[in-house]
């Protein structure tokens, strides 16, 4: 039976991300590939809740956080840090093949969006998962609407049209069909976080409630296509 972690990410936008990665998992001798996770934020609690865990990065700085992370947890010998980028990932990671394979807030900074993500969808082996977070375009358009900058909001819903390579949530799943991997599920993260004024999460409980509503709306459609972010999850079939 796989262990839950003892320090899952916190509540919110992390939260709602944690339950879909667990069930994602194989029961025991999990292997998972997070790109760009240098830190450790998904990584030390997946690896407290039994997986073995290689995390890829570009940073020196963010890989020497989670080695002390992943120590203080407990779970050192259970996560490995490399340090490259997705561009390079086949020869950062040599060819394996994992069970889950994260890339949570990566594609929007790398230059061939196509080539990168073709090396992310290769690591995830046949009846594994891939998990995708990207930010999504159509709340840039929002969030400049309702803070009063209407001449940016045009702009951002024109460049909808035109930046028809950039890695958006349609792009990200037509990517995923085209490297063979089948989309199951897609959610959004920060429905209404970004678009709350501060003093509305001042009242006592607020905070809670909104993490509650930010839960029930994150897969309910129309509203997940207006969150901040969007997360996939994806399956190359066995």
């Amino acid at each position: 039976m796989r262990a839950a972690a003892q320090h899952p990410p916190a509540p919110g936008r992390l939260g709602l991300i944690w339950p879909v990665l667990l069930d994602a998992l194989p029961a025991s001798g999990a292997c998972v590939l997070d790109c760009g996770g240098g830190s450790g934020t998904f990584a030390v609690p997946l690896a407290q809740a039994g997986a073995h865990v290689t995390v890829v990065d570009v940073s020196a700085d963010a890989l020497a956080t989670l080695h002390r992370r992943a120590a203080e947890a407990g779970v050192a010998e259970q996560v490995v840090g490399r340090q490259g980028d997705v561009e390079g990932l086949a020869e950062v990671v040599d060819g394996s093949r994992f069970d889950l394979v994260l890339a949570h807030g990566v594609l929007g900074a790398v230059e061939a969006l196509g080539p990168a993500f073709a090396a992310i969808a290769a690591a995830v082996r046949p009846g594994g998962w891939l998990s995708v977070v990207v930010a999504n375009p159509v709340a840039a358009v929002l969030a400049r609407a309702f803070a009063g900058d209407v001449a940016a909001a045009l702009a951002e819903l024109r460049a909808l049209d035109t930046d028809v390579h950039a890695a958006g949530p349609d792009t990200v799943a037509a990517l995923c069909r085209a490297n063979g991997l089948q989309v199951s599920a897609m959610h959004g993260i920060g429905v209404f976080s970004d678009l709350l004024p501060g003093r509305a999460l001042d009242a006592p409980g607020a905070r809670e409630a909104l993490d509650r509503l930010e839960a029930a709306a994150s897969g309910r459609p129309p509203l997940r296509n207006i969150a901040a972010r969007v997360h996939l999850m994806a399956r190359r079939p066995d």
